[in-house]
């Protein structure tokens, strides 16, 4: 399954021994070791290695390939306004997901209703894809809830901030799916998978080791989705390994693929084997992404300090979005009425955006205390009880004080 194709040629502006050398039509070597299915230049990629992928993709129709573009600008629409926003002072913060919509709703696409999503904190085009408003991932972001929505009603849970933990939140969810016999029943609406999704820094971690490990051991109906954007904050990934990423699985003996993370269709189609093979109960799969984030880490960072303009102007060229309408238009599915239309809906969504966030309120402090736990928890208890006893402290406080200024005695 390591053995992937692609038309991709050597970019002079970027690589290394762990880095895949990329299409920018300068017709050089071609790596044999991509998955793509669709070039920078909108092209389809057809040879004999990748046949197995084009037949997963084979089914999306002009409809569903639109579906797809819709996904990846609604995604960028909602990261570009929050970025906004928080320069605006009305975040603390936000991770964006620029330039790695294609790697998100390609995958995110792909996934059944009944699996289930372990993301990190920059899936935001996976939290489309599993219908979660937007808008309620910025109640985190604004500092007004823990996480802003109910894991269980979209199989999407809450964003994990600790690097590379929730990997092992996902294996030890998508073991108890195995125990309780969601997978290899041959019923398509009842066999279950579980992603996870984390980034090239967090391999770096112990966390995803670990989950790797168990997941192999106990074959796990377990897909890890690292989305390698060559940045673990200002880190290069050739200072995180001296292979490329997916290899790394081969070690635990975890199949693995390494797909264009720019290529939407080839996101898809890696995902739909992975999933079948979680699903029929053939254990876990290793995917590397390998994208770029074109944006900061967060907004408290600052690119421009560890990177080049003219690296981001090669990968500005690999735009997910732009090869898409290539695509579109190459093959007479372009529609501009359409295409107006989704602009207004991104205006739309961005109004929404605007509105929902400044008319947030502010919680009382004591919420913090709220959903630590499952069940009520004798340290939270006794904390809780101790910040009222010291909050209401400064009420008295105040009273005596008002008192005094009224003649009283004190």
């Amino acid at each position: 399954m390591n053995q992937q194709n692609t038309a991709v040629a050597a970019d002079p502006e970027v690589g290394s021994s762990a880095e895949p050398q990329v299409d920018t039509g300068a017709g050089l070597p071609v790596d044999a070791e991509l998955l793509q299915l669709l070039t920078p230049a909108g092209v389809r990629v057809e040879t004999p290695e990748n046949a197995a992928y084009r037949e997963r993709v084979a089914h999306l129709d002009a409809d569903a390939l639109r579906g797809l573009y819709r996904d990846m600008v609604l995604t960028r629409r909602f990261d570009d306004e929050s970025t906004s926003l928080q320069r605006q002072g009305e975040l603390g913060l936000f991770p964006q997901s620029l330039g790695q919509e294609a790697a998100q709703i390609g995958s995110g696409r792909a996934l059944s209703p009944q699996d289930y999503v372990f993301p990190s904190y920059r899936e935001h085009g996976v939290a489309h894809t599993r219908g979660l408003d937007l808008a309620d991932i910025l109640r985190q972001f604004r500092g007004v809830d823990h996480g802003g929505w109910d894991p269980e009603e979209h199989n999407f849970h809450l964003y994990t901030l600790v690097i590379g933990s929730h990997t092992l939140h996902a294996t030890g969810y998508a073991m108890g799916v195995q125990r309780d016999g969601l997978v290899g029943t041959g019923d398509p609406a009842k066999d279950t998978a579980v992603v996870t999704y984390f980034g090239d820094g967090a391999t770096s971690q112990g966390d995803v080791s670990e989950a790797l490990v168990f997941a192999a051991v106990n074959n796990a109906p377990l897909v890890l989705f690292c989305q390698n954007n060559q940045w673990a904050i200002s880190e290069p990934t050739t200072k995180q390994s001296r292979v490329p990423i997916y290899q790394r699985a081969h070690g635990f003996g975890v199949p693995s693929v390494r797909v264009d993370g720019n290529d939407v269709l080839a996101c898809y189609a890696a995902t739909a084997e992975a999933i079948e093979r979680a699903h029929s109960g053939g254990g876990p799969t290793f995917i590397e992404a390998y994208t770029y984030r074109m944006g900061a880490h967060t907004t408290s960072d600052d690119p421009t300090r560890y990177r080049t303009s003219e690296q981001e102007a090669v990968w500005r060229r690999r735009d997910p979005i732009d090869r898409l309408r290539l695509l579109l238009e190459a093959e007479g599915a372009w529609d501009e009425q359409w295409a107006a239309d989704l602009a207004a809906e991104g205006d739309a969504l961005g109004e929404r955006l605007r509105t929902f966030v400044r008319g947030l309120g502010r919680p009382s402090t004591e919420s913090m205390f709220e959903h630590v736990y499952a069940t009520e928890h004798s340290v939270v208890t006794a904390e809780r009880q101790w910040f009222e006893e010291y909050e209401a402290s400064f009420a008295d406080d105040g009273a005596s004080r008002t008192h005094d200024q009224h003649g009283g005695a004190r």
